[in-house]
């Protein structure tokens, strides 16, 4: 092992110096020059949800700075547009389209992906970067608990449907905003619903998150013969303001040692635009595959896991 994949693992295992702003100052001296380059997503079309806050605010301005043309997805239009004005401030040549949809309701993800194949023939990238941590349990309209619906059903259904215009694309990408939350949790299989026991929005949260990295591996095959490289990710430890309404806590005692959005959205425009495309059906952290379990008692079984595969793709209305 090199001195510097040593000092890697060193800070991914401590967590706190590697998911904080110290860990992306370390590796970030490690990375190629000029990866991605610049125009290196010039032509393309990236599609990213969650697109009017923090992560998401900070992936759609990257993207465009890499020439991309950005759908920036939100739940509401009119802040949508304005971050999209926000955006055009720092960047007047960014070409930044606002869209429309909730994630959580399965039907607007339908009624949403119709209309968007018909406005786009092609799209190279799609970023799931949506987010929920509700403070108390919620269903959707299709009954479904609010994290998972948001993280998981809603980004399965969203890329089933759009899967004919990423097959268009020469080397198209879906990347999964994850959490090192996930590391604390142990899949769901019993109870992905959030039925049982005392309900804890954080927990919630990350075992969706749990969820998202459990699938990547089955949606990398799954979509294989459409060439789509697939990516689960975590961005570390950021400064936003869904943190800050979330756990105020949790930011009032890491404020120093958070990351920026900018840092934090890295890896995800990294993945969507490096060449050639990163491997398939893998979890990443600042550029590199990462580890999904760090305790045997988050493991799951191959059962345990095709069942909750089994379970999402019904619950978001696909064949499994």
């Amino acid at each position: 092992m090199t001195v510097t994949a040593a000092v890697d693992t060193v800070l991914d295992r401590t967590i706190v110096p590697g998911y904080s702003r110290l860990g992306y100052a370390v590796r970030s001296r490690t990375w190629r020059a000029g990866d991605p380059p610049a125009a290196a997503l010039a032509g393309a079309t990236v599609l990213v949800t969650g697109a009017n806050s923090g992560i998401g605010k900070a992936v759609a301005a990257a993207a465009a700075r890499l020439g991309a043309t950005v759908l920036m997805t939100v739940r509401n239009r009119q802040r949508g547009e304005s971050v999209r004005r926000e955006l055009l401030r720092d960047n007047p040549e960014a070409d930044l389209v606002v869209e429309r949809c909730d994630v959580s309701d399965l039907a607007d993800v339908r009624e949403f992906a119709a209309g968007l194949m018909g406005r786009h023939g092609r799209i190279d990238a799609l970023i799931h970067n949506a987010g929920v941590l509700p403070p108390a349990r919620a269903e959707t309209g299709q009954g479904h608990e609010l994290s998972l619906a948001t993280h998981v059903l809603g980004p399965l259904l969203l890329t089933e449907l759009l899967l004919p215009a990423l097959a268009e694309a020469p080397s198209p990408r879906v990347v999964l905003m994850s959490s090192g939350g996930m590391y604390a949790q142990p899949l769901p299989s019993g109870d992905l619903e959030y039925r049982r026991g005392a309900y804890r929005g954080a927990t919630a949260y990350a075992r969706s998150k749990r969820i998202q990295v459990a699938l990547t591996p089955i949606l990398s095959r799954r979509w294989v013969e459409h060439r789509v490289t697939v990516a689960a990710m975590h961005p570390g430890w950021v400064d936003t303001p869904g943190l800050a309404q979330s756990l105020p806590l949790f930011r009032r005692i890491t404020a120093p040692l958070l990351r920026t959005a900018r840092q934090g959205a890295d890896t995800a425009v990294w993945l969507a635009a490096t060449t050639p495309a990163p491997p398939s059906g893998h979890f990443w952290h600042d550029r590199r595959i990462r580890p999904t379990h760090y305790r045997r008692a988050t493991r799951a079984t191959q059962d345990e896991v095709d069942r909750v595969w089994g379970y999402c793709a019904r619950a978001a209305g696909l064949d499994p």
